[in-house]
């Protein structure tokens, strides 16, 4: 399937590849571009990149490439197939593969700052519960999915189980997903990087069958991603900063649902597919006003 679609970007725009591929019809017209002038309009940056605000630093090994917030919006736009608008702090890429390499694959970074998240929740979450009710809600969404169309999406089951090192306040968790019509499932790998007044969000897009490189691969991302000196979870200020309303179990079932009052019955899902189909929030109420009213403001932190 990757590399039918792979091949597809050689002779169609990559512009109209979104549309083609959310609503069936042929690409708008456009200028015909190939995917090696693609690839060399990106740039691809190394070494120690500070983060938008100086939020954090990414010290990065001769084996990862950073993509500005621009450029990374248009690998997930133009190259995946992703709707537009997703405002993200760049993206991290592998070295040694292109994204338009059915091996290649990304780390999306945002920031998500709604306050310290306290992490006194974390040894008494039941994760098998939360699976289900995550499950549950995504099946129950299918329908305001279809009616934007987007195809039915389904939460297979952890990939990863969740864990959350106290040491280092970072969280670890995978979602499998198959999405109707896309073939083999995918793959999303999250990390949580906890600071004073937020997290920092890490989401590596795969395939699969790419689990286990995924995994080995992203304990190195881990490794090299920290908060800035006075951003990080030990620098919180009780007497002035905030306090966020959820804590580490909201962070894996969606923080969105949990500010709206509705964890356990709602789930914020970001799912976002590798040269495949969408990036789609899903939440309640205002959430939802918000996204369905104007679906090119996706936010990629919940």
């Amino acid at each position: 399937m990757l590399k039918k679609i792979l091949a597809a970007l050689l002779c169609l725009s990559l512009s109209g590849l979104m549309a083609a591929v959310h609503a069936g019809d042929a690409p708008a017209a456009a200028p015909k571009q190939s995917a090696e002038q693609f690839l060399s309009s990106l740039k691809f940056m190394q070494g120690k990149i500070t983060l938008e605000d100086g939020i954090a630093t990414l010290d990065l090994p001769p084996s990862f490439r950073y993509l500005s917030p621009a450029d990374a919006e248009r690998v997930l736009v133009e190259a995946w197939g992703n709707p537009p608008g997703a405002k993200s702090l760049g993206m991290i890429v592998p070295a040694k593969a292109s994204p338009l390499d059915p091996a290649g694959w990304g780390v999306i970074i945002t920031y998500q700052q709604d306050g310290h998240v306290k992490d006194s929740d974390a040894d008494s979450i039941k994760y098998d519960e939360m699976l289900k009710e995550m499950q549950q809600s995504v099946l129950e969404h299918n329908a305001e999915r279809k009616t934007q169309g987007y195809p039915d999406v389904k939460l297979i089951g952890w990939a990863e189980n969740p864990s959350y090192d106290k040491a280092t306040h970072k969280l670890y968790w995978a979602k499998e997903l198959q999405i109707t019509g896309a073939g083999a499932p995918s793959l999303n790998y999250n990390i949580r990087v906890l600071g004073r007044k937020g997290v920092l969000v890490l989401n590596a897009v795969a395939g699969m069958d790419q689990i286990a490189e995924i995994r080995s691969e992203m304990q190195h991302v881990t490794a090299f991603t920290e908060f800035a000196e006075g951003q990080r979870y030990a620098d919180f200020d009780s007497k002035n900063d905030k306090v966020a309303e959820y804590g580490i179990a909201a962070l894996i079932a969606g923080g969105a649902a949990a500010k709206l009052g509705l964890f356990g019955k709602l789930f914020a899902l970001l799912l976002a597919f590798k040269k495949i189909l969408l990036l789609a929030v899903v939440g309640a109420g205002a959430g939802i006003a918000k996204f369905f009213g104007r679906k090119s403001k996706v936010n990629l932190d919940k």
